[in-house]
């Protein structure tokens, strides 16, 4: 199998190609890039125009802007890449001779706060020019669909990605347990999704080697977790007692008012990640690979992220 991928050079996508390296045997990449590093295959952007596709059998499109959480980036930025670049590329594998695309956008296309479970049917209402510019890029491939018999399209829209080398929103938690420090949230309780690198990878494998039903899937782990939960995972891992304090919650929300003011660890915006609800469903996924769960649970996936904050 022949391979064209974007944004390998990052977390999710190095680990994808290790992946696939690892548990396809032949499998050949060749690498879209703004930058040549001198790896084999590498294809720069700018010359995606001039070179052919024919031979590639699948493409994967990972590149792309992450959420800027300090929002210091204008919103033309993230149409330019998370939109036109798809647009670049998914036009290119239309005329190419590769069968299937799969696009790596996420659930902030659909929704920055959840009120119950988020399913793949869920009226799109992005409220950030990140989740705006992935959705966009959605939209042009659905509507585009090559409609050529045998060519494919997936659009996945995973959770919060976490694994070896990528602490991700987990590390405020690692360094309350780590030090001894109490989890002040025990009066909140909520759920989240998370996902592992090690699912993420094992879904884009079986739709790379299978003949699935092409659409929009979510992506995450098989059971929420609360971040009470987390942290007693984390301080499992790291070996110390997990101590969780019930504050109530109105003294945290003045005291995280406070955070806002004197720029303290615990603010308004990180007592709202810490606190909120984002459950994200898989199940539609799980049913067209005809699966009853993933390989990596929940727990485990966390564990091993742990376990390798430890490690470094």
């Amino acid at each position: 199998m022949k391979i064209l991928i974007s944004g390998a050079t990052g977390f999710i996508g190095a680990n994808l190609v290790t992946y696939l390296k690892d548990n396809l045997p032949d499998v050949e990449f060749s690498f879209l890039t703004r930058k040549k590093s001198g790896r084999p295959g590498e294809i720069l952007w700018t010359e995606l125009s001039q070179k052919s596709l024919d031979g590639i059998d699948a493409v994967v499109h990972l590149a792309g802007l992450a959420h800027d959480t300090k929002n210091t980036l204008d919103e033309s930025a993230y149409y330019q890449v998370n939109f036109e670049l798809t647009k670049l590329l998914y036009d290119y594998y239309q005329q190419s001779s590769a069968m299937k695309f799969i696009y790596i956008s996420s659930v902030k296309a659909v929704a920055d706060k959840v009120e119950g479970i988020l399913k793949e049917d869920v009226p799109p209402l992005p409220a950030t020019a990140y989740g705006k510019s992935k959705l966009k890029a959605e939209v042009y491939i659905t509507q585009l669909s090559p409609g050529v018999a045998g060519k494919t399209y997936y659009i996945l829209r995973p959770c919060m990605v976490h694994g070896p080398g990528n602490k991700g929103n987990l590390n405020l938690l690692y360094k309350f347990a780590t030090k001894g420090l109490p989890y002040p949230l025990g009066a909140f309780d909520n759920s989240r999704s998370f996902l592992s690198i090690e699912n993420f990878c094992f879904i884009c494998k079986q739709l790379l080697t299978r003949d699935v039903q092409e659409g929009v899937y979510n992506l995450s782990d098989d059971e929420p977790l609360s971040t009470k939960e987390l942290f007693s995972i984390i301080s499992d891992v790291a070996g110390t007692r997990a101590r969780i304090l019930d504050i109530p919650k109105s003294l945290v929300a003045t005291l995280a008012k406070a955070g806002d003011f004197f720029k303290l660890p615990l603010n308004s915006e990180r007592l709202q990640k810490l606190t909120e609800n984002y459950v994200v469903s898989n199940a539609k996924v799980k049913s067209a690979l005809g699966i009853g769960a993933l390989p990596v649970t929940a727990r485990q996936g966390i564990a091993r992220t742990i376990s390798s904050f430890s490690q470094n």
